[in-house]
């Protein structure tokens, strides 16, 4: 098939491109290049918010795999309009074009965050108070005051999202939702959980933790746990999501499907950190009890969908994978850049 597929040069995008040739599949490659993302790069650029560069791109395409976003939770509310613009406006300006080119199915980047807290055993809805938090009463609680348990997240759990990037990409499944409506086309969003792997890029608050920790770890320093490193996730190595999305193109889903991709092993942040600095050798994690407002306390999920709709499980478990990222290559950025709108 002959698969467009945007932010095809990030670090999940060049996966799935590879994962993509690898079986056959004819690859149209579109990005933006970022600098926040990319660094200095010489990359031909082309931004998803171009009508007409997608219009161009999108002759002879079957299927979109749409992975081109602004990404992590944000650093404060000015990071907002980034969001809305690149992720929310390109997928708009994204499904006009396909539906002028008559391309009828996308595969898009969508992600665990549009869960929100997760899920608890015993409450339907739960918020962490910031008095709580000072207090190091990090877990959610019950109305009697106990700490309440988590459980795995399905698919058609409550959509609660916590952070500016949470609800970008909320807005990005609704949109897709819709379409599929006004249109007749098909849509598998994919949840992905916590993606690591070689390629990630390094040394910017908009990474994920496992890079932020290879940073500091790089720079002789322990990693620093917020919290209690109790918080309980599920990392999914970034070959398996290239596969997921492959499986996801080679598809006959029809109408709209949410699909989480995670591994079904969760782990706890203190043990993401602690597997990292013994297999360089490390200074141990140093857990500072600090916080994030926006951050969530546990969210794992299921991974019976995935494995019923496209035929995929996880290859990866995520201490034997995390121990292969130790010493992987990441990908250099500008650093702390905000993204531009």
């Amino acid at each position: 098939m002959r698969v467009l597929l945007t932010g095809s040069a990030g670090f999940i995008g060049s996966a799935v491109a590879a994962e993509l040739r690898s079986h056959g599949h004819e690859v149209v490659e579109f990005d933006a290049y970022l600098p926040s993302a990319h660094g200095d790069s010489s990359g031909v650029r082309r931004d998803v918010r171009d009508g007409y560069a997608l219009d161009e791109a999108l002759k002879g395409v079957d299927v979109v795999c749409h992975q081109a976003a602004v990404v992590g939770a944000g650093v404060d509310a000015l990071d907002a309009p980034a969001f809305a613009s690149h992720n929310d406006f390109g997928t708009a300006v994204l499904l006009a074009a396909m539906a002028r080119a008559g391309c009828t199915r996308l595969v898009l980047a969508s992600s665990m965050v549009v869960y929100g807290e997760g899920r608890y055993r015993g409450a339907d809805e739960v918020t962490r108070s910031i008095a709580d938090l000072r207090a190091g009463r990090f877990d959610p609680l019950s109305d009697a005051g106990e700490p309440l348990s988590w459980e795995v997240v399905p698919e058609d759990a409550p959509l609660r999202p916590r952070s500016f990037y949470a609800a970008s990409k909320l807005a990005q499944e609704h949109f897709a939702l819709a379409w599929t409506r006004t249109t007749g086309g098909s849509v598998v969003a994919l949840r992905y959980h916590n993606v690591y792997g070689p390629n990630m890029p390094r040394d910017t608050p908009y990474s994920g933790v496992a890079a932020m920790f290879r940073s500091s770890l790089e720079r002789g320093e322990p990693p620093r746990v917020f919290e209690d490193g109790q918080q309980m996730r599920d990392f999914v190595e970034v070959s398996d999501v290239a596969r997921a999305n492959r499986l996801a193109v080679e598809s006959s889903v029809s109408g709209f499907e949410a699909v989480n991709v995670c591994s079904g092993r969760p782990v706890s942040i203190l043990e993401v950190a602690s597997a990292l600095s013994s297999a360089v050798g490390g200074p141990q994690p140093v857990v500072t009890g600090e916080f994030r407002p926006g951050d969530v306390r546990h969210i794992v999920a299921s991974p019976a969908k995935a494995r019923d709709v496209l035929g995929f499980e996880a290859g990866v478990a995520p201490r034997d994978g995390l121990a292969g990222f130790a010493t992987a290559p990441l990908r250099a950025t500008t650093g702390h850049t905000r993204p531009t709108v």
